[in-house]
Formats: C-alpha cells, sequence, structure tokens
C-alpha cells in the first residue's frame, strides 16, 4: 500500500530531476556576459582604491587600527 503511494512522488521527482539536470550550468552567452560583469566590476573597483581620496582614507584607518 505505501509503494503504491510513493510510485506518484517518486515519478514526479525522477522528472523534475531530469529536467534539472538538462539546464545546469551556463552556456556560451552566459559566460561571455559574466565575464564582462566580472571585468567592468573590477575596472570600477581599481579605479576606485586608486583614487587619492580612497587611498588616504584607507591609509588613515589602517594607522588607527595599529595604534
Amino acid at each position: 500500500m505505501i509503494t503504491s503511494l510513493l510510485a506518484p512522488i517518486r515519478t514526479r521527482i525522477r522528472s523534475l530531476s531530469r529536467r534539472l539536470r538538462g539546464d545546469a550550468g551556463m552556456n556560451t552567452a552566459e559566460y561571455a556576459v559574466g565575464t564582462l560583469a566580472a571585468v567592468a566590476f573590477a575596472a570600477v573597483l581599481l579605479k576606485v582604491l586608486t583614487s587619492p581620496n580612497i587611498q588616504k582614507s584607507l591609509a588613515e584607518i589602517i594607522e588607527r587600527a595599529l595604534k
């Protein structure tokens, strides 16, 4: 009786797992967009961290922390 009750659930789980497995990972276009986003973020971060005001602020924070 329990086996007959669980059969539809097992079938549904198998169906869902097959569907999810077929779309796992990123395709080439998604990799390209992800890479461009990472490069853009790195460029912005580099620009911010190399600005004189930020460098001065970071140096002050580090000096205060070391005292």
